[in-house]
């Protein structure tokens, strides 16, 4: 018994793989600087206010701040953020027309020659790259430099049609599902955590405000335990755990109602539409994310 050919991460061009790995280091580096940034604010307003009148207090929390600046003008020149959309935008992009061309969808059908169809796939990637070549200099050479089109992608394109589309719906639709369903039960998580975190916070502020009325004279941290729930605040904008988590079950579940069109496909055209229609939901999550970025 033979088994289907998988397409990995490593089977698709080396576009892919150069813009998915930029985009995820892009991703780590942005938010490790992020997180950076909240953590010495409030270790800043802890130092004030633990030796507020003291010079080597001053000099520490002025130097927390001046180091805190750094951060936000690396930021600001070097955008990590926009490198990790990006990447992910070309990623996506790509990974998105090489399953259209080994599924023979539009335009790359089975009806001309097979080098026409190839020259179309590769033109096609290189208008990718043109429009995103802001990306250039964070992609790496090593993965670029791999073959566009695998010896795996060759593979099931040749492979007849039932085959064709049993591979598109375990290793595309199965596996996009799956990926949804657990990335949005991760956000849930996750946004119900730090949202207990916010509320902590924000009752301890309460308490100490309160108590402060019955003992006036009493130094209270109430600086410090604001500025860490606003620090919790941006940190949860950033991560937009909430918006993820609706948005990619909302995506689950239409990939899962996308699934059940596989029983009309009979014919190729068929087959080119359902992998058209399967790929336009996935690219419009991402799409609607991205420009979310930007609001």
């Amino acid at each position: 018994m033979t088994t289907d050919p998988r397409i990995s991460s490593e089977s698709l061009p080396g576009l892919y793989q150069s813009a998915d790995q930029a985009s995820l280091d892009a991703q780590v580096v942005y938010f490790w600087s992020l997180g950076f940034y909240l953590v010495l604010l409030v270790a800043a307003a802890l130092v004030s206010f633990s030796w507020p009148n003291n010079h080597g207090g001053a000099l520490a929390a002025a130097g927390l701040f001046l180091v805190t600046l750094g951060i936000l003008v690396f930021l600001k020149i070097n955008r990590p953020d926009d490198i990790w959309y990006n990447g992910r935008a070309v990623a996506e992009s790509v990974k998105t027309r090489s399953w259209r061309w080994v599924m023979r969808a539009r335009p790359y059908e089975d009806n001309v020659d097979y080098q026409i169809v190839s020259r179309q796939f590769i033109s096609d990637l290189k208008d990718i790259l043109s429009q995103n070549r802001s990306l250039s200099k964070a992609l790496n050479a090593n993965a670029g430099i791999n073959e566009p089109i695998s010896k795996t992608m060759e593979a099931i394109r040749k492979l007849p049609l039932s085959d064709r589309l049993e591979i598109y719906k375990e290793q595309r639709i199965k596996n996009q599902a799956t990926w949804y369903s657990k990335k949005s039960q991760f956000n849930k998580r996750r946004a119900r955590q730090w949202f207990l975190v916010s509320v902590s916070l924000h009752l301890i502020a309460i308490a100490m405000l309160l108590y402060r009325i019955k003992e006036p004279t009493l130094s209270l941290p109430v600086e410090v335990v604001a500025t860490a729930a606003g620090a919790v605040l941006t940190w949860l904008q950033a991560k937009k755990h909430n918006e993820l988590n609706s948005s990619y079950a909302l995506t689950a579940h239409e990939i899962v109602l996308i699934k059940g069109e596989a029983l009309s496909v009979k014919t190729e055209d068929d087959l080119s539409e359902f992998v058209i229609s399967s790929e336009t939901a996935f690219s419009r999550e991402h799409t609607q994310w991205s420009s979310r970025k930007n609001e």
